[in-house]
């Protein structure tokens, strides 16, 4: 059993090192392991949904739905380093949830604050011309209801314990709290007010070349290689099952409810159990101090 276990630590450090950076460990102990006061607890929906491996899969589709804001992609293309430092941007985005979820008060709120400030200085002008800026609160709720929706529909399909209806509502008023202290303005906090606000930016939604360009990296040109590229392709797989067809038709993707049902779910549902295996070879760590809710 040694040589598997050894094995299982060495892809847990690949994988930790692609999604959370090469200091992926030393950031996971400050999370982790620094005393004090935090927003959630281990009992709590959003700790559930945020560490479990179905999170893989949201994120790709929380990626795909987000593209669709013409503004939000525009500042995305303008400004972000995607395509030349994808792993960088993911550890970024991984380490902000992380510490927002697991982390210190102090820590999460240091997160938010670094985080507002780099949405101060990002402005610019969508190739339609409209205007755009990253703290526009407006903008910051259709990532928020997106990154959210998405997190909740890979849990409830791909996460090892789904959440009760009771849960599932809790999980999006504990999300919201984060949304909030960005800066968004209308945010939901239960699943049926997500749902309407989904529904409400839809209006809005549009395929840009921007966007087109950002599926096609993400699903057909991801920088994974090897072994690891058949991995990702169940990952991304699943992501697109898990899409409403009003979202997958404006991205050029098939719309297919038999074989989502079928393929796109054992594909989403394999990968995530690759990913709970190969992560349970890290050790656990649990907060040393009682948490308070946000």
């Amino acid at each position: 059993m040694e040589p598997v276990r050894t094995v299982r630590r060495r892809l847990a450090d690949l994988l930790l090192a692609r999604v959370a950076g090469p200091d992926a460990h030393t950031a996971r102990s400050r999370i982790h392991d620094t005393p004090g006061t935090r927003w959630f607890t281990a009992d709590d929906p959003i700790q559930r949904v945020h560490g479990d491996a179905s999170m893989y899969v949201g994120g790709l589709r929380a990626l795909l739905l987000q593209s669709l804001h013409p503004l939000a992609m525009a500042a995305v293309a303008d400004f972000s380093d995607y395509r030349s430092d994808p792993w960088g941007r993911l550890a970024r985005t991984s380490t902000f949830i992380a510490e927002t979820t697991f982390a210190t008060v102090d820590d999460a709120e240091q997160a938010i604050a670094v985080v507002g400030a780099v949405h101060r200085h990002i402005t610019g002008t969508a190739p339609d011309g409209r205007p755009y800026r990253a703290d526009d609160p407006h903008l910051l709720t259709w990532v928020h209801v997106a990154e959210i929706d998405s997190f909740l529909t890979a849990h409830q399909r791909f996460g090892r314990r789904p959440l009760t209806a009771a849960e599932a509502d809790r999980y999006v008023a504990q999300a919201a709290g984060v949304a909030h202290r960005l800066g968004a303005e209308v945010v939901p906090t239960t699943r049926a007010e997500l749902t309407a606000l989904v529904e409400d930016y839809r209006p809005e939604l549009a395929p840009t070349p921007a966007a087109l360009e950002a599926a096609d990296f993400i699903l057909h040109r991801p920088p994974v290689q090897g072994a690891a590229r058949a991995g990702y392709a169940l990952i991304g797989r699943g992501a697109v099952a898990t899409l409403p067809s009003w979202a997958r038709e404006p991205l050029g993707l098939p719309v297919r409810p038999r074989r989502d049902a079928t393929v796109g779910r054992a594909a989403g549902a394999l990968a995530t159990r690759g990913l709970r295996w190969v992560l349970g070879g890290v050790e656990r760590v649990e907060p040393t101090d009682s948490p308070r809710t946000a």
